[in-house]
């Protein structure tokens, strides 16, 4: 609608103008997170960042979490890791890990690239919807930056599906110094502490810091849980 059109419409009609804005909105809060996370993906290959994950995905974000996670993999004798979402693989295909790697996205066009350039017979890469697909088994489930991104009613979502995969350890992010979590429409942002209400997790396994170069947000950090510890919040 051109905007002269609805600079009209609003003084012409006001009612008529919040009734259209109302709906327009109340369709965008309902398109399905597929949709609204490729949008993403495709806005960010027209820009210039390192990856078309976004900036929280470069080598200088990730540095101390590439550094940490191959001992951590080794230290809870994973053989098989689920990376959800996996992105566009770009810092995850500089670590050195001796498992079977599965990467899942939601967005159709980064899980077919990933799979022209890095699959190979210890590697692949499949389309899953966290909150609503079924996730491969797996030992441990690497879900960073992921949760940030949904709504707290599909951050539940996830969480179900994580604990109905079987997998025994999660590894996600969190914010260990937020008190609360505030809702958003998923495809928003928005930092998260899942050991506070609505999710409750208990205290983690281990944190590990990301080091994050932004004063606001130097509490972000990856947690590790016990799957099971989990599942007992989900049950209540």
């Amino acid at each position: 609608m051109a905007k002269s059109f609805k600079r009209f419409l609003k003084a012409r009609w006001p009612a008529l103008f919040d009734a259209w804005r109302g709906m327009k909105q109340r369709s965008s809060a309902e398109r399905p997170a597929q949709q609204i996370f490729t949008k993403k993906y495709q806005r960010h290959i027209t820009g210039e960042m390192e990856s078309l994950s976004g900036p929280g995905s470069d080598l200088a974000q990730t540095a101390a979490i590439r550094l940490r996670l191959p001992q951590l993999v080794r230290e809870l004798n994973v053989k098989v890791m689920l990376d959800v979402p996996c992105g566009d693989f770009h810092w995850m295909k500089s670590v050195k890990l001796d498992v079977d790697y599965i990467g899942a996205d939601i967005v159709k066009e980064l899980v077919e690239r990933n799979r022209r350039a890095y699959a190979n017979d210890r590697r692949r890469f499949v389309y899953a919807d966290v909150t609503q697909d079924a996730l491969p088994p797996a030992d441990l489930i690497l879900c960073r930056d992921c949760l940030v991104h949904l709504s707290n009613r599909d951050v539940a979502r996830a969480i179900e599906r994580i604990v109905a995969s079987g997998a025994t350890y999660l590894l996600t992010t969190t914010f260990v110094a937020r008190e609360t979590n505030d809702d958003i429409a998923t495809g928003k942002w928005r930092p998260i502490n899942p050991q506070r209400p609505p999710f409750d997790f208990p205290e983690p396994l281990e944190l590990i810091d990301e080091a994050h170069p932004l004063e606001p947000y130097g509490d972000k950090h990856l947690g590790l849980w016990k799957v099971d510890d989990i599942r007992s919040v989900v049950a209540r």
